[in-house]
């Protein structure tokens, strides 16, 4: 090693980033929670819903109980509350999710309860417990996170009453649910949300998207944790975020970006003979027409040929054109000689720093198939195709490019 290279620094050496507290190397920026990507109107809605919600479940079940011995409300339920109205499209809030996993759990948990005696331990029945209304719900289809504190409580509390797993537990779910149902369709949230794609959606509307169902099975598939959204839920936010990005690359591309900058043009006194040579050598169906500015005068194309040549009909189609383009040698001619006789004088042009999208309506309903671009001085720069524009947008469309 050259005695002028820098040693690289031990990661203990390195410097840590200015206005950032480090501890053991690392900075305590890992340690920090993300803002929820949610605004101060949903903060409020999901806030006011919990206060609702908690007070009907308890005020009702308060009544439904006077006359009995057992609480009329269970704590594992403010943790439903917070699944309920702050994430109520995900799969761990739905209403089965919610009512039966907790008395699910609450019915392991007093199971728990009569099997310390047998355990003699009350640490290793309460992480039985746990373990067991986790593998309930699991394969009942109905995780719920507050269901694990239910059947603990059970547990510690030393509740052994099969009817608390009625009441409260099934009470205070059901009435929790319902008071979700209400809120969140009142304020615009779908509450139960749909987990499952409709059933019309395996055939012909699916097809379209095979790719992203596949790939997408694949990575979750791969990545191989429980998450709090459903695979739906999932798969319409990357089509939405696929389909922003593509807006996005088609509002930025200009027509420079774009247009065909080797040109091949003629004049208004280039002979047809050497314009239609030029259309067949270069396999084109236009030509810009500039003067000696290099500025639009007109263009011609395969149509103007067809039509100074009457070619409506198709026969004789070979001797007309051969008579157009071949030059007259006599002084007087009795039909077009140079480009700029058949030519199309009114052309539509765009500027250089124009968006394509706004390209799109002129080939789509004016039928351009050819648009010149200029640039300063409205001098000729570069000629935009239908061709061009199909290859643009499928570019934009590609993720990878």
């Amino acid at each position: 090693m050259s005695s002028s290279s820098p040693l690289p620094l031990r990661p203990e050496a390195r410097p840590a980033r200015e206005g950032v507290p480090t501890v053991f190397g690392r900075t305590w920026l890992a340690f920090r929670p993300a803002r929820p990507g949610i605004s101060l109107r949903e903060c409020l809605r999901l806030v006011i819903g919990a206060l609702v919600g908690i007070f009907l479940t308890a005020l009702l079940c308060r009544l439904a109980g006077a006359t009995s011995a057992l609480p009329w409300l269970v704590a594992p339920l403010g943790a439903s509350a917070v699944l309920v109205f702050a994430m109520p499209a995900g799969p761990m809030a739905q209403p089965w999710a919610v009512v039966g996993g907790n008395t699910l759990s609450a019915l392991v948990g007093i199971a728990g309860v009569h099997g310390v005696h047998l355990l003699g331990s009350p640490e290793l029945a309460a992480a039985l417990a746990v373990a067991t209304a986790i593998a309930a719900m699991l394969a009942l289809r109905c995780l719920h996170p507050p269901g694990g504190a239910t059947a603990l409580m059970m547990v510690l509390g030393g509740i052994g009453d099969p009817s608390f797993a009625l009441y409260p537990v099934l009470l205070n779910s059901l009435l929790l649910v319902l008071a979700g149902m209400a809120y969140n369709h009142a304020t615009g949230k779908p509450y139960p949300h749909r987990q499952f794609p409709p059933a019309g959606a395996s055939g012909a509307a699916r097809a379209v998207d095979s790719d992203l169902d596949a790939d997408l099975d694949a990575v979750l598939a791969r990545y191989n944790q429980v998450l709090d959204v459903s695979r739906d839920d999932l798969k319409s936010l990357l089509a939405e975020t696929q389909l922003r990005a593509y807006d996005r690359k088609l509002a930025e591309l200009r027509c420079a970006d774009v247009m065909s900058r080797e040109l091949v043009t003629v004049q208004f006194g280039t002979p047809l003979q050497e314009a239609w040579a030029l259309l067949r050598s270069r396999r084109i169906k236009a030509l810009p027409v500039v003067d000696r500015a290099f500025r639009i005068a007109g263009i011609i194309t395969v149509a103007d040929f067809m039509r100074a040549a009457e070619l409506d009909v198709y026969e004789g189609f070979e001797d007309k054109l051969r008579t157009l383009v071949r030059t007259t040698r006599s002084v007087y001619a009795s039909k077009p000689e140079v480009v700029g006789q058949i030519m199309t004088r009114n052309v539509r042009v765009a500027g250089m720093q124009r968006r394509l999208l706004d390209l799109i309506p002129l080939f789509g309903s004016t039928g351009h198939h050819h648009i010149p671009i200029i640039g300063e001085g409205e001098r000729l720069v570069g000629m935009i195709t239908q061709s061009d524009l199909v290859a643009a947008l499928g570019r934009a469309a590609d993720p990878t490019v």
